[in-house]
């Protein structure tokens, strides 16, 4: 998602990105109880593998987890993975482990003498209805096709994984965007209504659309931001003293072109309205403590 922030100052542009990229929660696999891995891949980094897995679940279904408390219904998202490796044939079943093949176990975890996860009620009123799904499969992956492993015919991997709450400031599992940024928007001004002739024909030749003639024949200008393909080309006529003179590049100071990627676990609309309040209780913070 690409928009226009106007008339802040870059303090507040980066104040977003920053919180965009470290400190809106979202909900990422956080332990793995390995029960037998029999693939090349060690446990480790299969383990690491399954948390940079983004997950679609809505992280205001659930409440921050402390080291101290016990997993439980209100804080933890358990998956199962139980897949085994056959030959048929010619054919290798299951010798590719994806994503989508995480299970979601609404009713807790399946071990719980050694996770110590005891669920006093089920989650499975926490999934949306179908209605407001919209074809989207909740408590799963975002992506379904997600290489984790792959297997031979005989191996397995069974496991059992522990999803929670938390931010990117922690561990970047759980920051909800590929990435964001900004950028000021660009400008190319005439300084003058008299160009030469020889300059405006140069500037033509080099950066056709930018540079238009007018009916009566004057050189214009048009949306540098639609034609960012010439802005180099400009920014080194400006070299040229004779262009110098006529041309003027640069960028607004309070006119940020802002762009979020979501991962995919939330929509980029919504990530920038969680991070607008975030910094709204940081302002406020701040305020009530001076």
């Amino acid at each position: 998602m690409e928009f226009d922030l106007i008339g802040v100052d870059p303090a507040i542009a980066n104040s977003l990105r920053r919180i965009l990229l470290a400190e809106v929660p979202t909900v990422a696999i956080e332990h793995v109880f390995m029960i037998n891995n029999t693939s090349i891949m060690q446990d480790e980094v299969l383990s690491h593998r399954l948390g940079l897995v983004p997950l679609r679940i809505d992280p205001k279904l659930l409440d921050f987890k402390s080291a101290e408390e016990a997993p439980s219904e209100k804080n933890t998202i358990v998956f199962k993975l139980d897949i085994r490796c056959t030959r048929q044939g010619n054919r290798l079943i299951n010798d590719k482990v994806t994503s989508n093949m995480l299970q979601w176990l609404p009713a807790g975890s399946q071990l719980p003498e050694e996770t110590s996860c005891r669920f006093t009620q089920g989650q499975a009123h926490l999934v949306p209805s179908q209605q407001e799904q919209r074809g989207k499969k909740f408590m799963a992956p975002v992506h379904e096709d997600i290489l984790l492993a792959k297997l031979r015919p005989g191996q397995c991997i069974q496991l059992e994984a522990h999803a929670v709450k938390g931010i990117g400031k922690t561990h970047a599992k759980w920051s909800p965007v590929a990435t964001a940024w900004y950028k000021l928007l660009p400008e190319v001004v005439l300084l003058t209504d008299d160009v030469p002739e020889s300059v405006a024909q140069k500037l033509l030749d080099a950066a056709p659309g930018l540079f238009v003639r007018k009916p009566d024949g004057k050189l214009a200008v048009t949306n540098a931001r639609h034609h960012e393909k010439h802005l180099e080309k400009v920014r080194v006529l400006l070299d040229q003293e004779a262009i110098a003179q006529v041309v003027q590049y640069r960028k607004r100071k309070d006119h940020f072109i802002f762009t979020i990627e979501s991962t995919g676990i939330l929509p980029p609309d919504v990530l920038f309205e969680q991070a607008l309040s975030i910094l709204h209780d940081k302002a406020e913070q701040l305020a009530n403590k001076l």
